[in-house]
């Protein structure tokens, strides 16, 4: 049964391969665990509850206790749509409550520093084109691993993208990163059907091989905070939302379903909110204690 859901998230939801893999750990877990307990279609509303305290005391984190039963929700709810089962065991069980950490960024001077690779080294025209559309579009590692040329037009400074639950969305690319993606491509003369950042035979490069890169990448530009793909979407949303103050907006540009996930960023920078008050609001500055 866990095999025909997994199947079911790759061919019919299209998932992305990473989300895949989540999911199967989770229901792998469950699969463990139900084995002693009657089976997966046999487990109750308690079994779950059980199933979760066990996880917890086998030191998973909240944050990971919500991933985990999110999936055995989700697949609990596949086989009660299948008639495999008669209700979801999971649906009233909720996982302890994870403290939101706010997600760190780069200032606008670091992003600089870490996208301006030199392009006179080898795959130096490569790694500036990756950096510079990371970070100009605030693309997923996933969106990005998976571009083809055909993606881009670079004329009118737009990229195609196929988000989560493969939804399409149009992102601007900015004109740093429509140069640098023009040189890389005249370097390689690559079709219009070729990954624009291509691995080992000329197939997508690999999630792991971008990672690794940009981490080499930013300690050779003397970055020194842990580097990720998902440090310049993060950077990209807040500098934008910093500048702009448009929330919506900046939630159509991540492709984020729910806007309550793009709030995050309202919090990132306290400073400037309180100057943008200071400098707006007619009864906002205190008076200086005169003691």
């Amino acid at each position: 049964m866990i095999a025909g859901y997994l199947s079911h998230l790759e061919v019919e939801r299209r998932v992305s391969p990473l989300t895949l893999d989540g999911y199967r750990r989770d229901l792998e877990a469950l699969s463990v665990w139900a084995e002693a307990h009657g089976g997966v279609s046999g487990l109750r509303e308690a079994d779950i509850r059980a199933f979760v305290a066990a996880e917890h005391r086998r030191g998973l984190s909240p944050k990971s206790l919500q991933r985990r039963l999110s999936a055995v929700r989700s697949f609990y709810q596949w086989l009660l749509k299948h008639g495999h089962i008669e209700a979801n065991p999971a649906s009233g069980i909720r996982a302890p409550k994870a403290p939101r950490k706010l997600p760190q960024v780069l200032d606008p001077d670091e992003a600089k520093a870490l996208v301006e690779v030199p392009t006179d080294v080898p795959l130096g025209l490569r790694d500036r084109a990756m950096l510079e559309l990371f970070y100009s579009s605030g693309l997923r590692l996933s969106e990005l691993c998976a571009l083809r040329w055909r993606d881009l037009q670079l004329d009118d400074g737009l990229v195609t993208v196929l988000g989560k639950g493969g939804k399409q969305r149009i992102v601007p690319v900015g004109s740093f990163a429509r140069s640098a993606l023009r040189e890389w491509r005249a370097d390689t003369g690559a079709s219009d059907e070729a990954p624009v950042f291509p691995g080992r035979g000329g197939k997508p490069i690999g999630a792991r091989a971008v990672q690794v890169r940009m981490r080499q990448l930013a300690q050779r530009q003397g970055l020194f905070k842990r580097v990720h793909p998902h440090l310049l979407r993060h950077s990209f949303a807040s500098h934008v939302l910093e500048s702009s103050g448009d929330l919506r907006g900046v939630q159509e540009l991540l492709g984020h379903a729910d806007i309550s996930t793009t709030q995050i960023y309202t919090h990132l920078d306290f400073g400037h909110l309180a100057k943008v008050y200071d400098a707006a609001h007619p009864r906002a500055k205190r008076r200086k204690d005169s003691g």
